[in-house]
């Protein structure tokens, strides 16, 4: 769809998942608030930075409740209502569970875009939702100096077949749904550097729903799932490692990247949410002594909007696993690294060039 008026990107500091307040400082944030009492039927909090919060409701079945939104990563109006959507939708498939209901969150500058472009944004995240097959069942919307949308994600699942990030364990493979490269590639669409195929490749990978997440957790051989998003591979490898109490290792040359990430990334389109990623953890990471370099770290640190999922699996079960996101059109799927016994006090990401 078309766009009048300014370019979405333009109205934005950033945009997509490279918004999110760096992990560092995140940690400091909650840190500082004060701990409430957890009931016993929430069975997932913010305890290992989990995708969603779960709570049980029955035997049967858990409540899997999450949001997500952010500012304009693309300028197409419809496209980024696509995009965010499928970013925020995201977070329940990471968890095993079935999207049942969205809400909508906006806010926009109404005195800058026009209520057609406005319209197109909810149109994009609502025909995602009609392609996950649940419908948008209310909202909240304010007037506000930057666009931004998102969705609440409401899912089931049965408790027995949530998937956490916290339990890896070793020996387990890693797979990675979907290529890196989507904060590379939204840093040369803001520099006017990214040609019509790089951006079609960049709405492909971020409006794909993660559709395999609820049904790799109906596997037992599955041991944990979450999505690579706004912290990038590393940061979201080591939230694994973390909650699981283990290290986790990745084979550089095996992880999958959009066509033109890497010469891009060369080029100089890195986000700054890149830099403060490295600043946030990369102290917990051992890169190689050599053949690595700065764009290497920049990729590894890279912010993915709307990105794969990372799922850590028994070894035998690696087959049957690619197989689920071969089959649904995930076909860059790969398997990436693996889980590794603790070698220090506290879990590292350990990467193979």
């Amino acid at each position: 769809m078309s766009q009048a008026g300014p370019r979405l990107t333009d109205l934005a500091h950033g945009g997509g998942c490279g918004c999110k307040i760096a992990p560092g400082v995140l940690r400091d944030i909650l840190s500082k608030t004060s701990q409430m009492v957890v009931p016993p039927e929430l069975l997932v909090g913010i305890e290992t930075s989990d995708d969603a919060a779960v709570y049980l409701l029955n035997d049967e079945q858990a409540l899997v409740a999450t949001t997500d939104f952010f500012m304009p990563v693309v300028d197409d109006p419809f496209d980024f209502g696509r995009i965010a959507a499928t970013n925020a939708i995201s977070d329940v498939y990471a968890m095993g569970a079935q999207p049942i209901l969205a809400l909508a969150l906006v806010g926009m500058p109404v005195n800058v875009l026009s209520t057609e472009v406005i319209a197109q944004i909810l149109q994009g995240g609502q025909q995602v939702c009609q392609l996950a097959g649940i419908p948008v069942a209310g909202g909240h919307t304010i007037d506000s100096v930057e666009p931004i949308y998102g969705l609440v994600v409401l899912g089931l699942a049965h408790p027995s077949r949530i998937r956490r990030n916290a339990s890896a364990q070793v020996g387990d493979q890693l797979v990675l749904g979907k290529p890196l490269g989507v904060g590379v590639y939204s840093s040369a669409l803001k520099k006017q550097q990214l040609d019509a195929q790089g951006y079609r490749d960049m709405v492909a990978v971020t409006t794909q729903l993660n559709k395999p997440g609820s049904v790799l957790s109906a596997m037992d051989a599955v041991h944990a799932i979450t999505d690579v998003t706004g912290f990038g591979l590393a940061g979201h490898a080591l939230e694994i490692a973390r909650g699981s109490g283990l290290d986790v290792g990745i084979q550089w040359s095996r992880v999958p990247f959009l066509p033109q990430a890497q010469a891009l990334a060369q080029a100089g389109c890195i986000t700054g949410a890149s830099g403060r990623n490295q600043q946030s953890y990369f102290e917990q990471v051992v890169l190689p002594t050599s053949g690595w370099d700065a764009v290497q770290s920049a990729l590894l640190s890279d912010p993915q909007t709307s990105g794969g999922l990372l799922v850590s699996c028994a070894p035998a079960a690696v087959d049957e696993v690619l197989a689920v996101f071969h089959a649904q059109g995930f076909a860059q799927a790969a398997v990436v690294g693996q889980i590794q016994p603790r070698q220090e006090a506290s879990p590292r990401l350990r990467i193979q060039a």
